[in-house]
């Protein structure tokens, strides 16, 4: 059994099987809090616990996944290809919300934990939460923060916005589906994006462009703060 253990394939395996059918959960249920992503991170860390696999064991187990993680992020350009003339009618709107949404991040995270007394390096590891993963441990480092608990703060971010974000367009009545894009790709990064790429097109493309912008911002403001 503990051979099992030692190969990659083990592992990588593993979360794809729990990741499948955590999207099979949701299909069937259709519970917006059910996201795949939740799910799966709280069945592995049941899974790994029960199996008693140290963290260390399943990180290098899993690496591969890891190392993908930046080709998959390039790979939303192919919606903001798709949807280029959309996305230059509404180049000011997009710069000025993109912005607008790097800037309130920082200044929310920043204000947020000095009320609540956290040290200032665990508020460098924060800053960086709403921007798709690469971007955000890269600006962590720079910063001397902890990758361990801006990576957290990234998902957390990520499903968060996924599921509130189309739920409070739907109850404030707004339609407008480059509202809806940006909001998803600068609040909520790739997470976000996958899921206005389900809803359409065209808001999947918006947030495929609001992620590189936003993170563009983030790295720039996160240099004066």
């Amino acid at each position: 059994m503990k051979d099992l253990f030692q190969g990659p394939f083990f592992f990588i395996g593993l979360c794809l099987i729990v990741y499948l059918l955590a999207c099979r959960l949701q299909r069937r249920t259709r519970q917006a809090w059910l996201n795949p992503l939740l799910v799966s991170i709280v069945s592995l860390i049941g899974i790994l616990s029960l199996l008693k696999i140290p963290y260390a064991q399943f990180k290098e187990g899993t690496s591969a996944i890891a190392m993908m993680l930046t080709p998959a992020t390039c790979v939303l350009a192919v919606p903001m290809v798709n949807q280029r003339k959309i996305l230059k009618q509404n180049l000011t709107a997009i710069l000025i919300g993109t912005f607008l949404g790097a800037l309130t991040s920082i200044l929310s995270v920043t204000f947020l934990c000095r009320i609540l007394g956290l040290n200032d390096l665990i508020t460098r590891s924060l800053l960086p939460k709403s921007v798709t993963t690469p971007i955000a441990v890269s600006v962590c480092e720079v910063n001397g923060g902890l990758p361990a608990v801006t990576v957290t703060a990234v998902i957390i971010t990520g499903i968060l916005g996924s599921i509130v974000i189309p739920l409070l367009f739907h109850k404030l009545k707004i339609k407008n589906s480059v509202a809806l894009g940006i909001t998803m790709g600068t609040a909520s990064h790739a997470m976000g994006t996958s899921k206005a790429i389900e809803i359409g097109e065209q808001e999947g493309g918006l947030a495929g462009l609001a992620i590189g912008i936003t993170g563009i911002f983030t790295v720039i403001l996160s240099l004066f703060l």
